[in-house]
């Protein structure tokens, strides 16, 4: 059957002092998700478990996201999260820089057309 997106929600998060990459993306798919109360797999009679979620994370170094940590932060689902070039590291007076992660969070359900 065809993966069809019916979903995509947006989010920020930052880590303002610790330069923690993964901290910085876990606050903003809380951003992405925190604000919403959206029951896709009921709306569409499926459970909760069938939401395919894919996860795009945008920092300076992603390799310094650790991707597998994040998992956590959705109850259910089959979820990918892949870290990406993108985000901003902004220049403290310091010499350390506020990291700050862009997210994006896309729910597909595998379903035809009708």
């Amino acid at each position: 059957m065809p993966k069809h997106r019916v979903l995509t929600e947006f989010g920020m998060g930052t880590s303002l002092r610790r330069q923690d990459y993964t901290q910085a993306a876990r606050r903003g798919l809380q951003d992405a998700l925190w604000h919403n109360s959206i029951n896709m797999a009921e709306l569409f009679g499926f459970p909760k478990e069938a939401m395919l979620i894919d996860v795009q994370i945008g920092v300076q170094q992603p390799d310094q996201v650790d991707t597998e940590a994040l998992r956590d932060v959705f109850p259910y689902g089959q979820i990918t999260i892949r870290a990406e070039h993108g985000g901003l590291d902004m220049p403290r007076p310091d010499g350390n820089p506020t990291i700050i992660a862009n997210v994006a969070i896309n729910v597909a359900f595998e379903m035809e057309r009708t």
